[in-house]
């Protein structure tokens, strides 16, 4: 049986293909637009998904879309009418999309996809956790869903048993702790639904200064974690900004203007929301575990990856396990939905080992074999070096000790928003100068955001404060006290972007200004190169970690094809790029011919 899943027209449109309960596909369509966070009905990752297994749209048995167009419609227009005549610029801007084509969606799924067979519409938060829980590696657990808004839940929990899923309770819209991070990030003058991991990471460089403004007159915090908003500071519900002048007089000023310079403030207010989030997201855990009684918790929605937040909830929570949908967002929505639809509506078995998820390492998207990246190679005369298999991993590796930034480009895209080792830039997480390097000379954004460390499984607790499987760098963990180096006095008086470039450890580049790390664990069996690559980096030169970051450059999708590889790489500063068993020196390429101006051709982030 095959079962294809769309998500679309938010943000992150997406699709993926279920075979006989196998995740078998799923790719972002901005992958293969090369429009960040593309919006659009995913017709290039369809055509992905079924191209991949060698179906046509008759064969599919099932599509499944991730939310009700029609309640969500009803949302959108109940709040409009509730506010009116305020906000009618924000109305006439939407309504005519809707009306033409986003309530219509089953016919214009059956017209794009030249599909007759059956449609299947899950709510919003049903995709979630289904995404959530039915890859899980659990029999049974509670999940909790967090985003900013679907049709009309914002929050939900709930248990997943077997092959079914309840949900229990939720929290409506307007009130939404996504949205209050989204506030936050369009505020400190980021780009609201792209720039919240941005937030994140700058909230390091602050103190929580505002927390106690934000709890005591932007939100109504309750034991359990449910929250309600004062939406007398917010315009998200019919403007076209997030916030309003009266949460510009309640924090000291407007918003900050993007691409100016960031200041104290804020750091400060980074700090402060982020400190919020993470004290409603442990109170949910909290109450979840005492009304469901489950020892494992399963997390989706685009707050499930704020992993800082998760990190804590590790670490702090009542919980045994938890295990983070990769694809958290909307993207993810389109797995959650096909899957609901095997295991919720069809009644098929599921077993789980309490082990391994069924995800694949979330390694299901595009693959181009030796002949097909030879082929291009030798069509734009690209001068390289073609190494065998068992020769990578000792190349790689000493490329990295000698201080080389490598973009690596093996195997299978990754599906979600973090690069894991498919579709990845790499260095040496030893040098106090990478994390400047990459983030001038390579990616071209700010000095402040920090970059993740790829680590082999078995070595994980010998550097981090954690001992489980991080695959989808999706958990925070504080690097070891064995490895830190302690600031000098005057470098605790440091204050803001100054603390950058302390070195904090033996493996500074990876290393944020709070000691902690966003980390990536890798298995023999997921991704079988890296993780040789890896060992190998660790026997010759004795450290098992390596810097991963995605391979893209500020405002660009990750890479998807060998083109998109060659011209990312000839386009900055990186040494290498390896793309099977093909190695490219950049001293040996001709500069490209009549190269567009890239950084015009991005929308900035």
């Amino acid at each position: 049986m095959n079962i294809l899943g769309v998500s679309a027209f938010y943000h992150d449109s997406a699709a993926s293909l279920i075979q006989d309960g196998q995740i078998v596909a799923a790719a972002q369509e901005e992958r293969f637009t090369r429009k960040k966070h593309d919006s659009s009905f995913p017709n290039n990752a369809i055509n992905f998904c079924l191209q991949n297994s060698g179906l046509k749209t008759k064969d599919l048995d099932y599509v499944a879309f991730y939310d009700k167009p029609f309640v969500k419609f009803e949302r959108i227009l109940m709040t409009y009418l509730a506010y009116a005549p305020v906000g009618i610029q924000s109305f006439i801007k939407s309504m005519p999309v809707w009306i033409k084509e986003k309530i219509w969606m089953k016919d214009l799924i059956k017209k794009d996809l030249d599909y007759e067979g059956k449609l299947l519409f899950p709510e919003h938060h049903e995709s979630h956790a289904a995404s959530a829980f039915f890859p899980s590696p659990f029999q049974e657990a509670a999940f909790l869903t967090i985003d900013g808004v679907g049709e009309w839940a914002t929050t939900s929990y709930g248990v997943g048993k077997d092959n079914k899923i309840a949900i229990l309770a939720e929290i409506h819209f307007p009130h939404s702790l996504g949205l209050l991070y989204s506030a936050f990030t369009y505020y400190t003058g980021f780009k609201v639904n792209s720039g919240e991991y941005k937030v994140m990471g700058l909230s390091p460089y602050g103190e929580p200064k505002y927390k106690d403004l934000i709890l005591s007159e932007l939100m109504d915090l309750k034991e359990d974690g449910s929250l309600k908003l004062n939406m007398k500071y917010f315009n998200y519900c019919t403007g076209l900004t997030m916030t309003n002048k009266r949460f510009d007089k309640l924090f000291g000023g407007p918003p900050r203007k993007p691409e100016s310079p960031l200041t104290q403030r804020e750091m400060d207010l980074a700090r402060s929301v982020q400190e919020v989030t993470e004290e409603v997201m442990l109170r949910m855990a909290r109450h979840i575990h005492k009304e469901t009684g489950q020892k494992n918790l399963c997390l989706a929605g685009g707050v499930a990856l704020n992993c800082v937040g998760n990190g804590r909830i590790l670490r702090e929570g009542p919980f045994e396990n938890i295990w983070i949908q990769p694809a958290a967002g909307d993207a993810g929505g389109a797995l959650g939905a096909a899957l609901f639809v095997w295991y919720q509506c069809l009644g098929n078995l599921r077993v789980a080992d309490g082990k391994k998820d069924s995800q694949h390492g979330s390694y299901l998207g595009p693959k181009y074999e030796k002949d097909g990246i030879s082929d291009f190679l030798k069509k734009k005369n690209i001068p390289y070096l073609e190494l065998r298999d068992e020769e990578i991993p000792e190349n790689i590796a000493d490329l990295i000790a000698e201080q080389k930034v490598i973009g690596w480009f093996q195997g299978r895209m990754e599906f979600g928003p973090r690069a894991l080792g498919g579709r990845s830039i790499i260095g040496d997480a030893r040098s106090p100068k990478m994390q400047e390097i990459m983030n001038l000379k390579i990616k071209f954004r700010e000095s402040f955001r920090p970059f993740a460390p790829s680590v082999t499984r078995e070595r994980v607790s010998d550097y981090f404060e954690i001992d489980r499987e991080s695959p989808y760098m999706l958990l925070v963990a504080s690097v070891r006290k064995e490895i830190r180096r302690e600031m000098s006095s005057d470098e605790q008086k440091l204050f803001g972007i100054d603390k950058l470039n302390v070195i904090r450890s033996t493996i500074p580049a990876v290393t944020h200004v709070d000691y902690s790390a966003r980390i990536q664990t890798v298995n023999k069996d997921d991704n079988p190169l890296y993780y040789k690559t890896i060992a190998r980096f660790d026997e010759k030169y004795g450290c098992p970690v390596i810097i991963n970051t995605s391979f893209n450059v500020r405002g660009e999708p990750i890479i998807c094809t060998p083109e998109d590889a060659y011209l990312c790489f000839m386009r900055t500063d990186m040494d290498y790029l390896i793309m099977g068993n093909f190695l490219i020196e950049k001293k040996t390429q001709k500069p490209l011919d009549k190269d567009v101006d890239w950084m015009k051709k991005y929308e900035l982030d």
